[in-house]
């Protein structure tokens, strides 16, 4: 049995009127409290009655906290209205509500240094209520119960600057979130034009995901202008993602509807820097250099790195070992990201690149050039790895077609 209004078991059937008789100091307090909201919180946690309540009412803390009844009066600031992606568009053939997230085109550094972490969560929750609301919109609308989603996500543009720590952790928050307060609400989780890099980021973000909530996952190859029809009907997909809605000016984007993001203007900027702490801190003596070594199994991993000096600059660069197992001079290494000097003592800098073969890569802070003093350096490296069945299922999607990403 599905665990759904008119298809329960009868041991579920009575796993519901318990849960009901547990919550009776609840209810009054539920937006709404039948028996659709409360068996999603049921399948959910596999009719565990104990987790299932304990769930519901972290769900109800959270709802004071973020003060939810009145989210639809919160206005987030202008250029976060201006320059956070996504948008409400069309309904799929069910008339499941359809939301499109522009992720390829955001510029995550921008508005972290222009709004807060917390403002760029608190927009998405907002999303999420609002979805919620239209699901019961078209339930009175189409007479039958609307209880899910879906979301499509444009990968396209997706880069190196997508995975800038601070950013990553915005949509590891938002999927924890998703999973802890809003359960059961995902009908398809749709990614189009995932490019190779895709797989490094979905690994970021995949432990925050549920294991319900990844089986919904679909990826779409090269054809998915031809796919994306097959989930939702050709008139409520925009003319951009293959359908034939525009906007009254014939606009194929449907910009009334979906935010595609953009750059944004420095005029916007709070501040110059996201303060980050480090796993690290060395001193590089006075014409020395600090090597780090990571070593580099496979190609397609992606090196990360954050770094801050204290007091003056620092040279930084990246060079691969042409021996291993040996130690080398700079001179006998090749040259990957070429050494300059930054000031880092009054802006952090942060980056990362794609390892295109397998080897020790050693990233180099060089204080040679300094006769005179030490330097003080604050540092933290990672090595992100693809995620294997991701990476797989975007290799061979135009033999297999679409397929779910566990």
């Amino acid at each position: 049995m599905s665990g759904r209004v008119g298809d329960l078991s009868p041991q579920q059937q009575e796993a519901l009127a318990t849960f009901r008789d547990s919550l009776q100091d609840l209810l009054p307090t539920l937006p709404k409290a039948d028996d659709y909201f409360l068996l999603r919180w049921l399948r959910a946690q596999k009719f565990d009655l104990k987790k299932s309540e304990d769930m519901l009412r972290k769900h109800l803390e959270f709802r004071k906290q973020q003060d939810l009844d009145n989210i639809f009066t919160w206005q987030p600031s202008e250029v976060v209205q201006l320059y956070d992606s996504g948008g409400l568009c069309g309904y799929d053939y069910d008339g499941c509500p359809v939301w499109f997230e522009i992720v390829g085109n955001l510029d995550t550094k921008g508005l972290l240094l222009s709004a807060s972490k917390q403002e760029l969560i608190r927009k998405r929750i907002k999303a999420c209520e609002l979805l919620l609301r239209e699901c019961e919109l078209q339930s009175q609308k189409l007479g039958r119960k609307i209880e899910t989603m879906i979301m499509v996500a444009d990968m396209q543009g997706l880069s190196l600057k997508h995975l800038w720590k601070p950013a990553v952790e915005v949509y590891q928050q938002f999927f924890l979130i998703l999973d802890a307060n809003y359960p059961e609400t995902v009908k398809n989780l749709i990614m189009v034009r995932a490019p190779k890099l895709f797989p490094v980021a979905f690994n970021l973000v995949k432990p925050f995901i549920s294991e319900e909530t990844r089986k919904k996952i679909v990826i779409l190859g090269d054809n998915w202008k031809q796919e994306l029809p097959k989930f939702i009907s050709p008139d409520q997909l925009p003319m951009e993602f293959g359908g034939t809605m525009t906007d009254p000016d014939g606009n194929p984007k449907c910009l009334t509807k979906i935010n595609y993001g953009g750059e944004v203007p420095k005029t916007y900027y709070l501040h110059n820097q996201v303060r980050v702490q480090y796993d690290h801190t060395a001193t590089v003596g006075r014409s020395s250099s600090l090597q780090v070594e990571n070593e580099i199994l496979f190609p397609g991993c992606v090196l990360r790195w954050q770094f801050a000096s204290d007091g003056a600059d620092i040279g930084f660069g990246v060079f691969l070992k042409t021996k291993k197992g040996e130690k080398q001079r700079v001179g006998e290494m090749t040259e990957v990201l070429p050494s300059q000097r930054y000031n880092a003592h009054l802006v952090p800098e942060d980056g990362s690149l794609t390892c295109l073969k397998a080897g020790v890569y050693v990233l180099r802070f060089d204080n040679t050039y300094s006769l005179m003093h030490s330097k003080k350096v604050s540092y933290t490296v990672e090595v992100l790895l693809p995620d294997k069945a991701s990476q797989e299922k975007i290799q061979g999607l135009e033999e297999t077609g679409p397929s779910p990403a566990q």
